[in-house]
């Protein structure tokens, strides 16, 4: 085995600069088709049924609104229930025929059952899933010299979107439904002093790329990586780094639009700003480059999070 291991590290590598321009133009036929058949089939969402977790405010709480505007049915989940109803009524003057609100903890694997069964008794099925709860504790790696302090970063970002999707599969199978799941441009371009963060929305974007490809003959799966969004959480990010304050905001209003657009044509990703996105070549061809650069950058930047002055950002989303 070692044997044929060495001859593909010596053939592949230049079989591949042959076959990689052989097939971009049949790719790019395929990508054209894909394009077409975009434009003419939208999601129509009347009266369909969408789950969103950490719709209490931030990105889910404009992606309610979004849904609300063409006509969806709603269950709005979030910690903070006390703050859903605002929410739930500005979806039903938007246009929601109905709205559910439920307080629950993503990371409960327990709750995250309940949220998904409470929604499906009252609705009789579930058409859209959106995972969207999250938190961020800003630190420096080598601060962390607890590190059960940081272990909710994982468990609302990542497990709490695992739970409920184990639980909402059976359903969105029977609806040949979609899941969206918020996940972070820092989870192929990580941002210093958010370790724990960068490596949550890693995580997502691997496990629901795995799931797609287990499941999506049945289930369709769209990927956001938005970059800073004007929330409550990215605004208390802003003001505990105000070294953040160089990356611009994009608006959680235009984010939520574009995310239940791309979502209700089958995209596979979306990004927004899309600006964001010029930063995946410079990763993927230049990862020396961009390390040196962001670790020049930040080397000579304060370091804000000192002890007294560190506090979790919860039930938002940022970048």
């Amino acid at each position: 085995m070692s044997a044929i291991s060495n001859i593909l590290n010596v053939v592949l590598p230049p079989l591949s600069l042959i076959i990689l321009p052989i097939i971009m133009l049949p790719y790019l036929f395929f990508k054209l088709l894909i394009h077409l058949k975009k434009l003419v089939y939208k999601e129509n969402m009347a009266r369909k049924v969408v789950l969103i977790t950490g719709a209490a405010s931030g990105i889910g709480e404009q992606l309610a609104y979004e849904y609300a505007r063409r006509g969806a049915r709603l269950s709005l989940v979030d910690i903070k229930k006390e703050n859903l109803a605002a929410v739930a009524k500005m979806a039903r003057s938007l246009g929601s025929p109905d709205v559910i609100v439920i307080g629950a903890d993503v990371s409960n694997i327990q709750e995250s059952k309940r949220y998904v069964d409470e929604t499906v008794d009252h609705f009789e099925q579930l058409d859209h899933l959106v995972n969207n709860a999250g938190i961020a504790i800003p630190t420096l790696i080598e601060d962390c010299s607890d590190i059960t302090k940081y272990t909710p970063v994982i468990d609302v970002n990542f497990w709490g979107a695992v739970h409920g999707t184990l639980h909402a599969i059976p359903h969105l199978k029977k609806s040949k439904g979609r899941i969206i799941v918020i996940a972070s441009t820092c989870g192929w371009f990580p941002l210093p002093r958010s370790s724990f963060y960068n490596a949550s929305k890693a995580a997502l974007i691997s496990f629901f790329e795995t799931l797609r490809i287990e499941l999506g003959w049945c289930i369709g799966i769209t990927i956001v990586t938005p970059g800073f969004i004007k929330t409550e959480l990215a605004l208390k990010a802003y003001e505990e780094r105000p070294s953040l304050k160089m990356i611009p905001m994009g608006s959680a209003f235009e984010c939520a639009k574009d995310i239940v657009k791309s979502a209700c044509r089958g995209d596979m990703y979306v990004t927004n700003p899309s600006w964001v996105k010029v930063l995946f070549p410079f990763k993927v061809f230049y990862p020396e480059l961009v390390d040196w650069v962001q670790q020049h950058i930040f080397r000579l930047l304060p370091n804000p999070c000192k002890k007294g002055n560190r506090h979790m950002y919860k039930n938002n989303q940022r970048a």
